[in-house]
């Protein structure tokens, strides 16, 4: 049987913590402060918690692979870069969760040594703490999860299915095979 993790209120009282969080951790900057949204998965954390942000803030993106549908394979792809550059700059980086911890640490070292911030932080929606495999420090976290459940909805999926549903729940055995028999049927699904 499924299982909320996060009630769409509980999604929303995150989205606020982590802006006024955010908030005070860069109200000082000199320059903007860029809020780099990992994609896909970080966008409605992104969209949700920027709202609460009360200070001018750039935004941009970059994409990132190291999922085979429920599994972390640890070799993490650049499928797109950002499109500014943060020399000089702060930069956040704004991620659904931090479970293994190693697209995190991949992304950090690989911002510092390209781009040459004034800093690189780091905002997740959930840390899932009982996956880490690299230490990596985050500033801000959204919610904390202690166990080592695979979850879905509010951005995070599988494979590209439920990022809409408006709250967090653990999928049931039956849920997964019902899913993974509407992706045998969905040509669009096979070529993911």
């Amino acid at each position: 049987m499924s299982e909320v993790v996060m009630s769409q209120e509980l999604c929303e009282a995150t989205y606020k913590k982590v802006g006024q969080e955010l908030t005070e951790l860069l109200k000082n900057e000199e320059k903007r402060p860029i809020l780099l949204c990992v994609m896909k998965g970080a966008m409605n954390f992104l969209i949700g918690m920027m709202k609460y942000v009360e200070c001018p803030v750039i935004v941009d993106y970059i994409h990132i692979s190291s999922y085979d549908g429920t599994d972390s394979t640890g070799k993490i792809n650049l499928l797109k870069d950002m499109t500014f550059n943060p020399e000089g700059r702060t930069v956040v980086i704004v991620e659904d969760v931090i479970d293994t911890g190693l697209s995190l640490a991949y992304l950090k070292d690989y911002l510092n040594k390209k781009y040459h911030p004034k800093d690189v932080k780091i905002a997740v929606f959930v840390d899932k703490t009982a996956r880490r495999k690299v230490d990596v420090k985050v500033d801000v976290v959204g919610f904390t999860m202690n166990v080592d459940k695979y979850i879905v909805g509010n951005g995070f999926d599988y494979h590209d299915m439920f990022r809409n549903v408006p709250y967090v729940f653990t999928p049931s055995e039956e849920d997964f095979k019902k899913w993974d028999e509407m992706i045998a049927k969905d040509p669009l699904m096979k070529n993911e």
